[in-house]
């Protein structure tokens, strides 16, 4: 029981979001005992992931912002004389001013129930409700794993219908409270604990039952979509709290490849880059094909802009073409290289993807060089993005953790940190259930720590909408498009919006939909940074007599406004009373990428452990040599290594699953 823990650690990590994740899976691997918690009942945090309903469950929570109960209302009683607690938080106040809007009739979704869902339980009055509240919908992991891909046959793939079930089978092979801990923390009914078999017993025959409905109903009405059907197909939906893409030759992909942490994920490729200039949007060409296939540029332009590119290619070779414009705008530079405003336009926001009035000259160069060379690794686009969400990602790095060793409790909340005032270093944690937890190194998630401690922190924030929509903001041959789109900003002092458009085969949205994720860095409210773009691209009528203009947009059927708190630039000596073996991890920040999150993970895996390699590749199961005494059980039981034979079976399927899904798309 998550209860009864062990009672010594040597890193415990506080938080499930993209850097705790990957610390805890470097720290495991690394042969350090590894106690990974949360108070949330899913993974990922402010990375999470959620179907249609779960997200709608969040914004409820969200909007009410009710603090959670305290089931040990005695832990200070645990707390020596030589000894100070440092509270922790049990609100999180990284989430604000959160706005839904339908633009359909919502009365019609009354009484309209989640295909695949399993009855609601009568359980909001006790404690343990507080976290099923984001998934009214999810009540048996095997099930929710089952339905959340409305097609995928392998519960080991079945993340993010809502967020905590996929790294439960992965947890299942490291220990026995890996396995407890994700049921315990999803809320599920007893006994679904041994959820890999449950679920593989159910998968098979559930998925045709969802396959069944959108089918008739497209068949019906292809392209009109109301909200009734959006509740019903909810769990086709994984819908990102952040918005970001992986560059092909980024430091993520580099880590996933490096770790074979990739293996328990699939991605697809970000197909076109759009760019929106004189109220139309564009497709910027980007590779040398799209380039000199482009019909919108002239000869002389491609020759323009193929020139400009191989110069940025190796920028450094050349300083004298540059160096006299470093202490001015990247803008003010290319308007010296003898190119064409279009060619200025695409170049600046769509490929450099830097701000007109702030981005100095070397910083657009180096971003234009990192978009070249990412091109053709995996596409004509330097971007990737990860089927069923971006949640995903941090759930590929629990199941390692998971697989060496490391044990899972979500819904398990942390009431303090024990600090040992001889020696000034944290020395244990006071969990929920009143249980001291020893270790050397805690690793804590900013939305965690008390007012107290952050008060002399200024906090960025970031503006984020998600939309639902009937059709592509730039309409071709092919449905299946993944798109990213910088808007310009369209005032004085407001910043560039990122839009990331996605299809029905990214296993983020139902058919004939597609999910808009619009981000930018906070002026003021998310509605009122984003509706204005919003309403540019858009058509936000839900009367049928528009004007034609009007009609031409995507209409958008229900969309989410929220501000998300961004502390990535949060030194850590602007926390307060923090001892040295206690580390900060930031949420999501603003920028396309996971950078940051990958540089913070390595940089305090470094601190803590500096003659470890951070997140070796995992050991060859050919070369894997047991004691003698070993060799007859391990070879009875898993026939291979234990780490990683068992957990690329269950791993196996999921990709064929993954891929079949895909294909029918």
């Amino acid at each position: 029981m998550a209860d009864n823990l062990p009672s010594e650690f040597d890193v415990v990590v506080v938080g499930t979001g993209l850097p705790e994740s990957i610390i805890a899976a470097a720290c495991a691997r690394s042969g350090q005992r590894v106690l990974h918690v949360d108070s949330r009942n899913y993974y990922g945090g402010n990375w999470a992931s959620f179907s249609f309903s779960g997200l709608l469950s969040w914004i409820k929570e969200n909007q009410q912002k009710t603090d959670l109960s305290d089931e040990c209302e005695d832990w200070r009683k645990l707390i020596l004389e030589n000894e100070e607690a440092i509270p922790l938080s049990s609100k999180d106040k990284t989430i604000q001013h959160v706005e839904d809007f339908c633009f359909g009739d919502q009365d019609s979704a009354e009484g309209v129930e989640e295909a695949g869902a399993l009855p609601k339980l009568p359980v909001f009055g006790t404690p343990a409700a507080e976290g099923v509240s984001p998934g009214l919908e999810k009540q048996s992991p095997a099930a929710e794993g089952i339905s959340a891909g409305s097609g995928k046959e392998s519960p080991a793939a079945e993340s993010p219908g809502v967020e905590p079930q996929t790294p439960e089978p992965g947890q299942a092979l490291g220990t026995e409270a890996a396995r407890a801990a994700p049921g315990d923390g999803a809320g599920t009914a007893p006994g679904s604990a041994a959820a890999p078999s449950t679920a593989s017993g159910e998968s098979a025959p559930e998925p045709a039952k969802m396959e069944a409905a959108p089918s008739e109903s497209a068949a019906q009405e292809p392209k009109k979509i109301t909200y009734s059907q959006i509740v019903r197909e909810g769990r086709r939906f994984n819908i990102d709290l952040v918005s970001k893409l992986l560059y092909s030759r980024g430091l993520l992909i580099d880590l996933l490849i490096k770790s074979n942490v990739s293996r328990y994920a699939e991605f697809k490729n970000a197909t076109r880059v759009l760019a929106f200039r004189e109220g139309k949007v564009e497709q910027v060409p980007c590779s040398r094909a799209d380039v000199f296939n482009s019909r919108q540029l002239t000869m002389v332009e491609k020759r323009m802009l193929m020139k400009f590119l191989t110069f940025c290619l190796d920028y450094e070779q050349h300083p004298e073409e540059y160096q006299d414009y470093e202490n001015r705008t990247f803008a003010q530079f290319l308007q010296t290289r003898k190119l064409t405003p279009s060619l200025q336009h695409f170049i600046l926001h769509s490929i450099a993807m830097v701000s007109e009035t702030e981005s100095s000259t070397l910083e657009g160069l180096q971003a234009t060089k990192k978009f070249l060379q990412c091109l053709g690794r995996y596409g004509n686009t330097p971007f990737l993005f990860p089927l069923y969400g971006q949640g995903e990602i941090p759930q590929c790095f629990c199941r390692l953790c998971a697989v060496f060793g490391g044990i899972y409790c979500l819904r398990h909340a942390v009431r303090c940190l024990v600090l040992d005032r001889a020696s000034g270093r944290c020395k244990a944690i006071v969990d929920h259930f009143g249980q001291r937890i020893s270790a050397n190194y805690f690793i804590v998630e900013d939305s965690y720590l008390s007012e107290s401690t952050c008060t002399n922190v200024c906090y960025r924030q970031i503006s984020r909408a998600v939309l639902i929509t009937d059709q592509s903001v730039l309409n071709t041959d092919s449905e299946q498009q993944v798109s990213i789109l910088t808007v310009p900003p369209l005032e004085l002092g407001k910043a560039a919006v990122c839009v990331i458009e996605l299809c029905s085969s990214t296993m983020t949205c139902m058919k004939d939909t597609y999910l808009v994720h619009l981000t930018c860095p906070s002026t003021k409210t998310a509605r009122e940074d984003l509706e204005p773009v919003v309403q540019k691209l858009f058509n936000l009528n839900t009367e049928k007599e528009t004007e034609n203009e009007e009609l031409e947009k995507p209409r958008v059927l229900w969309a989410v406004y929220f501000n998300m708190r961004d502390s990535s630039a949060v030194e850590k000596s602007s926390y307060a009373g923090l001892p040295s073996n206690v580390f900060v991890c930031s949420g999501p920040d603003s920028a396309l990428g996971n950078d940051c999150a990958v540089k913070q993970a390595e940089t305090i895996f470094r601190e803590m452990f500096p003659a470890e390699e951070f997140c070796p590749p995992p050991p060859n199961p050919e070369d894997i040599i047991y004691d003698e005494d070993e060799i007859e059980p391990e070879e009875a039981g898993l026939s291979n290594s234990p780490e990683t034979k068992p957990e690329s079976s269950a791993e196996e399927s999921s990709s064929g699953g993954g891929a079949a899904v895909t294909k029918e798309e």
